[in-house]
């Protein structure tokens, strides 16, 4: 049991926090916080289990505000072997397309370790490099170029780690590696799949005429698919390429007339760069009719969206009764919509 006076120690530590906790726009949702965070002194919790609960939310809060002057960049995360050396072409394609990317304006997040994570970095340049390293009991130490950076989160646990690689990143691109690319590569995948993620352009790159990701596709192709355990739409979900241009313009084109999407209550909104015509929405009902659980396709600015991120509301958007099993289909609709541009 606490003293009287360890707990008052504790109210004098939380008032001025409570007292600017009033003046916070998202007072309400602070508040659902702290009162679940406080309903745990009144359940049976281990010690240990507050510990990953303390450590986690600290990670989360440190990475938000390390992000939070980044937000309106668009970034892409790049996966792939720490133990890529740096005379393999697989290492020099990663560095020439991180560069290319950067001076298309995008930064570039990798796990901050060495080879291809090492080689996304080098290629954007430390300014346009985030790193999200993972502490590893035999001390994964963060590459030279993102060392010491700002830029730098260094994360306890892979689930928090992986939450920033996907919620951050408008676009994955993959080149070949060991046991944590692939756990990367079908999460993420997974999280599309499922629509617990928005849709992102993935993209796996390979060395002109490498067999790594055919070899995969051959697997996907021949046993996911082959006995039903994917859909043939799964196959819109990402694309593989030994062209590193081709994987360039696969993640540009993707935002090319398609902005973002979420959903509001039960519409699903996507939010364009430019409008479309009529002809153009009629061709979209047309070919894609069949992924709408009702309704059609419309064009509908809604007054009621966006209240969070008020400088999209002068975004043209499209709305739809999405049924949720076809996000694959919703990718192919996103490319079809970019056709437009």
């Amino acid at each position: 049991m606490h003293s009287k006076e360890t707990i008052d120690a504790l109210f004098d530590k939380l008032a001025p926090l409570l007292k600017l906790l009033s003046e916070h726009p998202n007072m309400d949702l602070i508040e659902n916080m702290l009162e679940t965070v406080l309903k745990l002194s009144q359940e049976e919790v281990s010690r240990g289990d507050l510990k990953i609960l303390n450590s986690a939310i600290k990670e989360i809060r440190y990475s938000f505000k390390v992000f939070f002057p980044y937000q309106h960049i668009p970034k892409v995360t790049f996966f792939g072997s720490a133990r890529t050396p740096e005379s393999a072409p697989e290492y020099q394609l990663a560095m020439q397309m991180a560069s290319q990317m950067a001076q298309l304006g995008w930064m570039v997040i990798t796990g901050a370790g060495d080879g291809i994570m090492k080689a996304g970095h080098q290629g954007a340049g430390k300014e346009l490099s985030i790193g999200l390293n993972i502490r590893l009991p035999f001390e994964q130490s963060a590459n030279e170029v993102i060392e010491a950076d700002s830029k730098l989160i260094n994360f306890k646990y892979f689930f928090t780690r992986k939450l920033f690689f996907l919620k951050e990143s408008k676009a994955l691109i993959l080149f070949p590696g060991g046991f944590g690319t692939f756990d990367e590569a079908f999460e993420c995948l997974t999280l599309i799949q499922t629509g617990k993620s928005v849709p992102i352009p993935v993209v796996f790159v390979d060395k002109p005429g490498g067999m790594y990701w055919k070899s995969l596709a051959g697997f996907i192709n021949d046993f996911m698919l082959g006995n039903r355990l994917i859909s043939p739409d799964d196959l819109n979900l990402f694309k593989m390429t030994d062209d590193i241009q081709q994987g360039i313009r696969h993640v540009t084109d993707f935002y090319k007339v398609y902005h973002s999407s979420r959903y509001v209550k039960q519409d699903l909104i996507l939010r364009l760069n430019k409008d479309i015509s009529e002809h153009q929405l009629e061709l979209l009902n047309q070919e894609f009719h069949p992924i709408l659980s009702s309704g059609r396709i419309e064009k509908a600015p809604l007054p009621d969206e966006d209240q969070d991120e008020p400088e999209l509301l002068h975004l043209p958007r499209l709305k739809m009764h999405f049924n949720r099993h076809y996000f694959g289909e919703l990718h192919r609709l996103i490319h079809t919509l970019n056709k437009f541009g």
